[in-house]
């Protein structure tokens, strides 16, 4: 027997870090979208937004690529 996975659009995944941070919890979105709390969890920490001294907004997604290309440039040279 297989199982198939489901994808989602980023959109999608977007909406539900919104309804989180306003107020809604894992448990009640997951119940209500059919999600797993791991991948609303991960969508969470990688959805979520930082702003920096200097007002700028990134994601913790857009921090994650920019450290690994750092690095890559880091060690390249």
């Amino acid at each position: 027997m297989s199982t198939r996975q489901t994808r989602y659009d980023e959109e999608f995944k977007r909406t539900l870090v919104d309804l989180y941070h306003n107020g809604k919890t894992q448990s009640s979105l997951c119940k209500e979208y059919g999600v797993s709390i791991t991948a609303l969890s991960r969508w969470i920490k990688q959805y979520s937004t930082v702003e920096t001294d200097d007002g700028q907004i990134f994601t913790a997604k857009q921090i994650s690529e920019c450290k690994s290309e750092y690095l890559l440039q880091a060690f390249l040279f």
